[in-house]
């Protein structure tokens, strides 16, 4: 199917996006309906309620709640797609998956199948299952945040998980590395709202692999440490 374009307003990279599909419970594909010539949003402040769309399948003509169309430019920037309405036809809004990102190398492994993500748990649980899937065994999610901030730990590896509505800062990307740093192990940062641009810069400086995670709960790496990492995996 054709894809769409769309223009980052930050860094003006175009991309050619494909929504993501999601299966009704009646069995039929469906996709939020995007809408055309509107220009994308970045997200600079998240809320739960504004993250979920509202889409009806044109199979059976039930109406379900879906997470926004999104898009994680390589720039660090999340973009919000803009959508149609539920009940607008949908034909122009259905595509098959989600939009590839630059890859080193192809990683030989399956699909990653994501879980949706509601709340900031269900956040901290889809990076812990992205990480097994890159092969880390023994992925342990704190049962309390500690004040390290710590959320996920495995061999050789701890993450962090920023929830928040707000991009990931200079401070919390430091943190995570003199965390890293003093256990010898490798420091992974995912964050919902992507990241300050000093933060992009020092995490390259310390070779701290970035990702950024839409609602779907799929990762997105957003430098090049993060893109050697998913090549690479454990």
């Amino acid at each position: 199917m054709e894809s769409v374009p769309v223009r980052c307003p930050a860094c003006r990279r175009e991309h050619a996006y494909l929504t993501p599909v999601y299966p009704c419970p009646c069995g039929a594909p469906t996709a939020a309906p995007m809408l055309r010539g509107a220009a994308p949003e970045p997200i600079t402040h998240r809320t739960w309620d504004d993250d979920w769309v509202t889409v009806r399948c044109r199979a059976c003509g039930r109406h379900d709640q879906w997470p926004q169309p999104e898009l994680c430019c390589p720039c660090g920037t999340v973009l919000r797609i803009p959508v149609a309405a539920a009940g607008a036809d949908p034909a122009d809004g259905v595509r098959p998956s989600h939009i590839p990102l630059p890859r080193t190398a192809p990683a030989p492994r399956p699909s990653f199948r994501p879980m949706t993500i509601r709340t900031g748990r269900d956040a901290v649980t889809a990076a812990a299952m992205y990480l097994r899937w890159l092969g880390y065994r023994e992925v342990v999610i704190s049962a309390e945040r500690p004040s390290s901030r710590i959320d996920l730990r495995a061999a050789g590896l701890i993450a962090q998980v920023d929830s928040t509505t707000r991009p990931s800062t200079l401070r919390d990307v430091e943190c995570l590395w003199l965390n890293a740093l003093n256990t010898s192990v490798t420091g992974v940062f995912f964050s919902l709202a992507g990241y300050a641009q000093d933060a992009r810069a020092r995490a390259d400086g310390l070779d701290v692999p970035l990702f950024v995670m839409d609602l779907t709960g799929t990762p997105q790496p957003v430098n090049g440490p993060a893109d050697e990492l998913l090549s690479a995996g454990a």
